[in-house]
Formats: structure tokens, sequence, C-alpha cells
């Protein structure tokens, strides 16, 4: 049993059923939107109107109570045809066009009209392959396969489908419909249209088509699933960043202590100090993130209920590429912010887990050194005694632990310097293999420039005290000379103190800044440390040409 409804229309009352109002008020619709937008097109939407009165009216007088379904169709199958719409003539192909050019606007002609829209009448997920479908005239199958190909290489085609099923909109209405098909809006076909869609039957595929529409349904749910599932966790993620970034920002000063979530709790104190607009920068990238598909998802549900007007094309393509701006903002400053925080944390960590005297403090700062890294060592870094001259007076920096599980590396502080080679000696000493002396720019964070071991002499013999036996022999040197390396041959009771020079060469390319320095961090020297102690001292850099290096 269907139910009936009383209209009105153009002042006369008439019964009509459900289905029939509906598909009339489809039908009437479509024929303002589309002649809404030509000049007295209200006019024709009203003379239009009148005449389905006036044929309602011929089927009252013959006895039809109420309008059916197939009064309708029949009645705006009749409307508008086309020779009664149009006075275009076939116009005829001039005879000097080539097959070549023939079949050139053959091609033309197929797509020539039409606008690529999703197709829902023929969708699987978002109906964007059935809308290229239609647009080319291409099989859809041809492009679902093609899809689900190019989704197996590394996603590329689940990301080009996302993109398309948010760029481009979906024909809702029977003049969309016939603008994707490249059909003329007419009446008639406005007619068609509605007629079709209202008696639509769903066609029976073959069964080889069917399994493979199966399978396309299971690989595109399968890559939609997982990508909601990241799209989640990283909108967590970065909501959870933004937050307490958010709150770090807006209370700088709040304790670590009490309130973990704050520039002190985070370690971003300097970073703030220093480069309070990475942080900025990094927060309102992190919203925009968020924020861009969040008001496109409210945007489609308020369009969906018809409060506002759809996205256009340009509007889409507009928010996606700030999207993606934001997203590669946020990556980068965020890449920024870690650098900087951990540079920060390195620094501060050495501070405040070094003691040492004053009178250790003061030949560190006398000699241009910063501490960058001391575990396991005893806050003892300076020693006199052993000097390899024998001069008690002198001082080195000097570490240990009976383990041999110190780590520390000094630094140097930074030399400008023009590209060329250069040469960084130094007089050392250590009881094992894994201490270097190294050189390094500010392009080099982890791995230096260049690395040279100490060699593991002990507290005995060394290079030095080799060298300056030898040289003793030699009859041609000054009495100076002479006193001096007797000095060197003599110390420790005549063993040495087995100190040996240690030379390193590192080629600059452009003009730059130059540190070096002592470690045994096997983060710098890829090597483990075996050395229960060193000593290093006597730090020389100097400009060298290559031939001299050679020689």
């Amino acid at each position: 049993m269907k139910k009936n409804i009383t209209i009105n229309l153009c002042g006369r009352l008439f019964q009509i059923d459900e289905d029939a109002y509906e598909m009339l008020q489809h039908y009437t619709d479509s024929l303002r939107s589309h002649f809404g937008k030509q000049e007295g097109g209200d006019e024709i939407a009203n003379d239009i109107e009148a005449r389905i009165a006036e044929l309602f009216d011929e089927l009252k007088q013959q006895g039809n109570e109420a309008i059916t379904i197939d009064h309708v169709k029949d009645i705006i199958t009749r409307i508008g045809k086309p020779e009664e719409l149009t006075d275009d003539e076939v116009k005829e192909e001039p005879e000097w066009k080539t097959e070549g050019q023939r079949v050139y606007e053959q091609v033309r002609s197929k797509m020539a009209g039409r606008r690529l829209y999703r197709n829902p009448k023929d969708k699987m997920v978002a109906g964007v392959m059935s809308g290229l479908a239609t647009y080319t005239g291409i099989d859809v199958t041809f492009w679902r396969l093609g899809a689900v190909l190019f989704t197996l290489c590394y996603g590329i085609g689940l990301i080009a489908y996302l993109v398309l099923a948010i760029v481009l909109p979906q024909a809702n209405t029977p003049e969309e419909i016939l603008q994707m098909q490249g059909k003329e809006v007419t009446p008639q076909n406005l007619a068609d249209a509605v007629v079709d869609d209202k008696q639509q039957t769903v066609n029976r595929s073959s069964g080889l088509r069917e399994v493979f529409s199966v399978f396309l349904k299971i690989i595109f749910g399968f890559f939609v699933g997982i990508a909601i599932l990241i799209g989640a966790v990283f909108g967590i993620a970065f909501l959870g960043v933004l937050l307490t970034t958010i709150f770090a920002l807006v209370m700088p000063a709040t304790s670590a202590v009490t309130l973990p979530f704050t520039l002190g709790g985070m370690g971003l104190t300097e970073v703030w100090t220093f480069h309070p607009y990475l942080l900025i920068g990094f927060a309102i990238s992190l919203l925009a993130v968020l924020f861009i598909p969040v008001y496109a998802i409210i945007h489609l549900v308020l369009s969906l209920t018809g409060k506002i007007k759809p996205m256009s094309i340009a509007q889409r393509i507009v928010w996606i590429v700030l999207w993606m701006v934001a997203l590669f903002m946020a990556i980068a400053l965020g890449s920024s912010v870690s650098m900087y925080h951990d540079s920060y944390r390195h620094e501060r960590y050495a501070e405040e887990n070094m003691w040492m005297t004053d009178e250790d403090r003061e030949y560190l700062d006398a000699n241009g050194w910063t501490i960058e890294m001391n575990d396991n060592c005893h806050n003892d870094y300076v020693k006199y005694g052993e000097y390899f001259t024998g001069d008690t007076g002198i001082a080195y920096v000097d570490v240990w632990d009976p383990n041999a599980e110190q780590e520390f590396q000094v630094r140097s502080l930074s030399v400008e310097v023009d590209s060329g080679t250069f040469r960084i000696s130094c007089n050392a000493r250590a009881d094992g293999e894994g201490v270097f002396i190294y050189a390094k720019t500010p392009a080099e964070r982890h791995n230096p420039s260049a690395l040279a071991m100490i060699p593991a002499c002990g507290n005995e013999g060394g290079k030095i005290w080799e060298e300056a036996g030898k040289k003793l022999s030699v009859d041609s040197i000054s009495a100076s000379e002479r006193q001096h390396l007797k000095q060197i041959f003599e110390a420790n009771d005549g063993k040495g103190f087995g100190w040996s020079q240690v030379e390193l060469v590192v080629n600059v390319e452009k003009h730059s800044t130059l540190c070096y320095g002592v470690s045994t961090c096997e983060e710098t020297t890829e090597k483990p440390n075996h050395a229960h102690w060193f000593s290093a001292c006597d730090f020389k850099l100097e400009k060298v040409e290559t031939d001299s290096i050679a020689n």
C-alpha cells in the first residue's frame, strides 16, 4: 500500500503517491538548478511546471484519482523534446580533413564537454576510478587494476587515490551526472537522468569480474584501514606534542619538579632562550597540521547536511597544499628543536655533573678547554709531576679510571680558518689503546674530520724519550739543545715518562671554524677505550703546505 499526498502545483491541487512526488521534486529541482544560471531561467522553469500541471489536469479528467510514478515518468519524458528545444543543424565535415585529423577529432570529441567527477553510481570506495573511467571512456576494471598495482609500489596508488578523493567533487545531481557523461544539459536529458536514476537496476557481472571486484575491495579496504590507523596514530601523537609544546610556552618558568611538561622539564629552556622562533613556529605548524583535516571533516559534514556549499576543487587543492607545507615545516622545525635540545643537554649534563678544584678550572680556562663529557673521571682532570722534561711545575690534562670506563671529551675553542691543510700536534701518553686526539668543523657534529690515536707507552719510554736519546749521540747539536735533550732523556731516572708527539692533518675546503681536543668516547672515536689513564698537553694548530706533509 502506497501513501498518497496532496500537492499544490501552479495553484492546483493534485493527489500524488509518494514515489511519484519524489521523482517530480527531483526533476523540478534539477530544472531550476540548471536554468537558474541563465537569464530568464526562472520563467522557463515556471513554464515547464505550468505544462506539468496541465498534463496532470488531463490525467485527472481521464478519471485518474492519483498521479502515479508511471504517469510522472511519462510526463517528464514528453517534456522538452529535442526537436522542440534546439534548432541546431548537423554540420558536415569539410572534405579536406585527412583521416588522421578525423581520428584525432574523434578522440577529442569523446572527452569534449565532460567534467571529471567521482561517480557514486559505480563506486567501491569513493567512486574515483569509476569517475576516471567515465571521463576517459576506458573500462573501469583497467583503472582499478592500475590503482592496485601502483598501491603496491610504495603506496603511490593509495596516496593518489586519497588526494583525488579529496579534490574531486562527487556527481550527485542529474545535472552533474550529465556533465560527467559529456551530455548536454537539456530538459530532455535531465528527464532521462531522473528516470534512469529512479529505475536503475544492478547489472549482474560475470563470475570473473565479480571475483575481481571482491578482490579489489579487499585490497582497497586493507590499505585504507592501514592508512586510517596510521593517520590516527600520527594525529594523536601530533596532538600530544602540540598540547605539550603549548603548555610549555604558556608556562615557561614553571619548575620542572612539580610540572614536567614545561620548558625546564623537557630541557628546552636554552632553546627558548636563544631560539624562541623555532618553538613558536613548531607549535603553529603543528596546529595547522591538526586544524586543516578537522576543518575539512567539519566542512564535509555540514555540506552533506545542506547547511553550507561543498568546497570547490580550487579550495580543496589550496587546503591540501597548505597542509603539506605545514607538515614539512613541522618536521623541519621539530628536527631543529631536537638538534638544539641535544646540543644544550650535552653541555648542561657536562656542567651539572662536573666538579673540579679551582686550580684545575683555572688551567682548563686558561688553555681554552671545554669539557664535553666526563663520566667516571673522579673529578680529577689536571696533573703535575710527570711532564716529559721532568719539570714538576708544568701542568697537563690527565684523566684516569681503574676500570678504564672513563668517558671523557675535552674541546678547544673554535678557531676561524680559511680553506687549506692544517696540522694539529700535541704531546700525549696513555697506558692503553682507545684515546684519540681529533679535529672537526661545525659540519661534523659527531664524526670528526680527523683522528689520531695516542700511543700506548704507559709512563715509561715514549717516542719523545727515544728521539732524545738518538739525538744526544749527534756531535753537531748546540750546547743548549744538548742540555734540553739530556733533561728529557734522564727524566724518571733515565726511563722517560712515556710521552710521544701525536699529529693529525685535516683539510678544510672553505672558510670555517675548526676545533680540536682529546676523546675516549666511542661515539666520537668509533673505537672502544682500553686505557686506564692518559695525559695530553702542548696542543698546536698550524697551516701547512701539502708538499711539506709529503716530505
